[in-house]
């Protein structure tokens, strides 16, 4: 059931926010302590504002009250991926050539498993970290197990 009620949504939102320049990071529903949760995550090039969030979440309360796709209480709740947010492609890391980022390997390289360092470029499937104690490390996306950026 919740998934059905995901993929409505998405399905609504991906013309929204295509409209309002905006893209989806994340959707999520699920049971919490409190009850049930509708996370929406939003993103562009140039960031979030609350306005951005107060509006998405206006347009998307709207449209659940009138299509009624939850029968029972949920709290929703719109926001951004956040200043560290994960980088879940090459595409993600292209875009974010530059920044500081953090990530973990499936396996260890030279005895260790987590990084940190500057974004340098992306060629093809190749990716290139300017590490803190200044060396390089290349990488494709599929070694790693979690990446994200830094602040």
């Amino acid at each position: 059931m919740s998934e059905l009620i995901i993929d409505t949504i998405r399905e609504y939102l991906e013309s929204l926010l295509k409209e309002k320049e905006l893209e989806l990071f994340d959707i999520q529903f699920r049971r919490e302590g409190h009850g049930w949760v509708l996370r929406i995550f939003i993103d562009n090039e140039d960031g979030i504002t609350l306005e951005h969030c107060r509006d998405i979440s206006r347009e998307v309360g709207y449209y659940l009250d009138v299509e009624d796709i939850i029968d029972h209480a949920y709290n929703l709740e719109v926001s951004s991926p956040g200043l560290e947010r994960p980088l879940r492609s090459a595409e993600d890391f292209l875009r974010f050539v530059g920044k500081k980022a953090r990530v973990k390997f499936h396996d260890a390289i030279e005895e260790q498993k987590v990084f940190d360092g500057i974004i340098e470029r992306v060629v093809d499937e190749t990716i290139y970290l300017k590490c803190e104690n200044e060396e390089g490390l290349q990488f494709s996306y599929e070694m790693l197990n979690k990446a994200r950026l830094l602040v």
